[in-house]
């Protein structure tokens, strides 16, 4: 398919990751809610937030995987350019998609909230990354910078191994929305968990055009990290191709 079409992919998919993802983190992670006429906090937690990142990732890889090979992320086309599974001159387009998407769904996660009498507007609002003041934990920039490398990498590095053409394709979507999953797990108490750039670009942009420009001000790491994370497990991923075949040997002589 031409690269408008398969762009356009990635920005429905990105759109679909921020939505549900960061969707759930703001709308369905905890609530307050009216049971038997007393109020009641619920929501589906950390462990519901990470199957949500995860399940989009899921349920895309097998509507549009056979389009544009959703990626929905970033990191992941440049570490796959990198890797060498994709074209380094179609990696813009793919980055401006992305971003696209998930700005869009920012928008409309934060149209939604809006409608509940509780919800305010702050700083660490639409589920934004970051570090200090803007991590759940408290955690820091190193401690931020290191995590969102190492699990960008592992994340590239199963998404390489699970595509490889040696590997077992079939179950590619479970496998890369599981490791997802599992990122999310570790690493929300860090940085609300990025490993993407443009995730990370639609709800900092969202509030920084309501006047809360915290997330936009750090936005920097969620690009540099991610992306430095991805192009090193390209890099790495590459010493465990399969090699030209060895030459046969030569038969015996007598």
């Amino acid at each position: 398919m031409s690269l408008m079409t398969r762009s356009i992919a990635e920005a429905i998919g990105t759109f679909w990751l921020v939505l549900g993802g960061c969707g759930a983190a703001v709308l369905a992670a905890g609530f307050m809610a009216d049971i038997g006429g007393s109020n009641v906090h619920i929501g589906i937690g950390l462990l519901g937030v990470s199957f949500a990142f995860g399940l989009t990732v899921l349920t895309m890889a097998y509507a549009i995987g056979h389009i544009s090979g959703c990626h929905l992320n970033p990191a992941v086309t440049v570490g796959l350019a990198v890797g060498g599974r994709f074209s380094f001159a179609e990696v813009p387009l793919y980055v401006v998609a992305q971003t696209v998407g998930a700005i869009v769904a920012a928008f409309l996660i934060l149209i939604i909230a809006s409608g509940s009498p509780g919800f305010a507007l702050a700083a660490n609002s639409l589920a934004v990354n970051g570090f200090g003041e803007l991590s759940p934990g408290g955690y820091g920039l190193i401690p931020a910078l290191i995590t969102e490398v190492v699990m960008t990498f592992m994340f590239l590095f199963i998404i390489l191994g699970v595509t490889d053409k040696r590997g077992t394709a079939v179950a590619g979507g479970l496998a890369i929305g599981l490791a997802l999953t599992l990122i999310h797990l570790i690493s929300i108490p860090v940085t609300n968990t990025s490993v993407n750039p443009a995730r990370s670009t639609g709800p900092a942009l969202v509030l920084a055009l309501n006047g809360e420009g915290l997330a936009l001000a750090q936005l920097w790491l969620f690009w540099v990290a991610p992306i430095a994370g991805a192009a090193l497990a390209g890099v790495v991923y590459k010493l465990f191709e399969a090699g030209k075949p060895e030459p046969a040997a030569m038969p015996a002589t007598t």
